[in-house]
């Protein structure tokens, strides 16, 4: 089993920074996709950002040229770095692995909440 503990969330202006952490433990061998996804209230999930085993990334147009998905496999953390932040931005942001044979498993962390004030 994979388990996923995020932090880094809070209350930011407009135009602020935030980096989000995903700590991640159990089987990361098994590990083949880690993803951000983020729920505002109201509002469905949405993908915000992946990156895969072999460390190619992918992130959705709403966050194009401002959010950086990265990772650390010395610490076995993944990061979401947020720049120019929006109050559209504002929602409970949420990590996600795939993992297993197939992508036949998956797990998500408790989520961390960000706040972006206008």
């Amino acid at each position: 089993q994979v388990r996923l503990v995020e932090s880094g969330g809070g209350l930011v202006q407009a135009g602020g920074s935030l980096r989000l952490s995903c700590a991640i433990s159990g089987s990361i061998a098994s590990i083949n996709v880690i993803d951000w996804y983020r729920q505002a209230p109201g509002k469905q999930r949405e993908f915000v950002a992946s990156i895969t085993r072999d460390g190619s990334t992918n992130d959705a147009d709403s966050v194009k040229g401002r959010f950086t998905i990265s990772r650390d496999n010395a610490k076995n953390t993944v990061y979401l770095q947020m720049n120019s932040l929006k109050p559209e931005d504002t929602a409970v942001y949420y990590c996600h692995a795939l993992y297993g044979l197939y992508n036949s498993l998956s797990n998500w962390g408790q989520g961390t909440q960000v706040t972006v004030s206008s």
